[in-house]
This record gives structure tokens, C-alpha cells and sequence, in this order.
């Protein structure tokens, strides 16, 4: 019998990083009280987010990305597709026959299982909602390593989203290797750069 499986990506939308992926597992054996507060990782708290991602670290899941080259040599869209089925291939590689639950309306190409997309699966289907708070968490961390770097951008509160901060200092500071230049705000920062040289 197929094993269910969900997958959601974060991180679309920032102007830097790349996109994150995860795909999970929750064993139907699986009985505890934190199963009750799974939902959309986007309405969690910072500390609910982190405390089910502690709990969710012991069943089956699997992370996976698509680089800042990626996103600007496919598309987002793209480049989020293909994080999504690294994910479910790592993680299908370890259980064996699956059936995959896709958050959104958007089948992943060239997926070797069967999908079903389903349109808030975030927020109503448990497996997507822990995929969601796993690859949150861990885009997160990885965006608070990137601060350490370029401090510059707040990237340890706005995550590579395109806040005010985060616009005025691409704007005062120029982009790092780690902005996406196919998104326009970064692209116009790179282009003044180009016409400045």
C-alpha cells in the first residue's frame, strides 16, 4: 500500500536565498498531542513554528533546495517545482512506494509517483502542514547563517523578503551573491551598479 506523503516549498518571494522544500511523512501509528496544532506555517508563531519542527525532526521527512542560480536561470516557479521533487525523490528513495500530496494547484513535472495538488493543503492536510513548518523553520536558519555574513539586510527578521530595510540597503549597499537578480528590485540595483562602473 502507498504511503502518503506531502510536500510545500517556502520562500518564493524573497528578494535572496534560495527556495526551500520539504517532504513528510506522518506515519498513521503516529499518536500525539501536537498533531492537533498542525497548520499553514505562515499563521504559526516563530516559537510554535520551532517547537513543532523539534517534534516533527523523528518522522520521515526530507529538505531540499533550489539555488539563487537556479531560481534566476528557470523562474521561481520553476525553481520552486524543482526543489519540491528533490525533496519527495529523497524522501520516496527511503520509504518506497508513495502517494504524494502537492500544496497548491500545480503538479511537479517529471514526478516518478502519483500527486495529487491540493489548493490550501497547508492548512488542511497534516503532512503538507508539516512539510510547510519544516521547511520554514529550516529556510529560516539558513537565512540567520546568510546574516551572519551580510548583516547589512536584516535577514535574521525579514528573511530575504523585500521589507523597507531590507529595499534601502540593496539600494545603499548594493546585492550580494546570494540576491536573486531576475527579481526586479535586485535587477535595478544591478543595473544602476552596471551603468555606475
Amino acid at each position: 500500500m502507498a504511503l502518503l506523503m506531502g510536500v510545500d516549498e517556502v520562500g518564493r518571494g524573497p528578494l535572496a536565498g534560495p527556495v526551500v522544500a520539504c517532504a513528510c511523512h506522518l506515519p498513521p501509528a503516529l499518536v500525539a498531542p501536537w498533531l492537533a496544532e498542525l497548520a499553514d506555517s505562515k499563521i504559526l508563531s516563530p516559537k510554535t513554528r520551532k517547537r513543532l519542527a523539534g517534534q516533527l525532526q523523528a518522522v520521515p521527512h526530507a529538505i531540499a533546495q533550489a539555488s539563487v542560480a537556479e531560481i534566476d536561470a528557470l523562474n521561481i516557479r520553476a525553481a520552486s517545482l524543482l526543489a519540491m521533487r528533490r525533496a519527495v525523490t529523497a524522501l520516496a528513495q527511503q520509504l518506497g512506494a508513495v502517494t504524494v500530496m502537492v500544496d497548491g494547484n500545480v503538479p511537479i513535472p517529471d514526478l516518478a509517483w502519483p500527486q495529487q495538488t491540493v489548493v490550501g493543503g497547508d492548512a488542511s492536510v497534516p503532512c503538507i502542514s508539516a512539510a510547510s513548518i519544516l521547511a520554514k523553520v529550516h529556510r529560516d536558519a539558513l537565512m540567520q547563517q546568510l546574516h551572519a555574513a551580510y548583516p547589512q539586510y536584516g535577514w535574521q527578521q525579514n528573511a530575504g523578503y523585500g521589507s523597507a530595510a531590507h529595499l534601502a540597503a540593496l539600494r545603499q549597499h548594493g546585492a550580494t551573491p546570494h540576491h536573486r537578480a531576475s527579481f526586479a528590485p535586485v535587477r535595478a540595483v544591478l543595473e544602476g551598479q552596471a551603468h555606475a562602473a
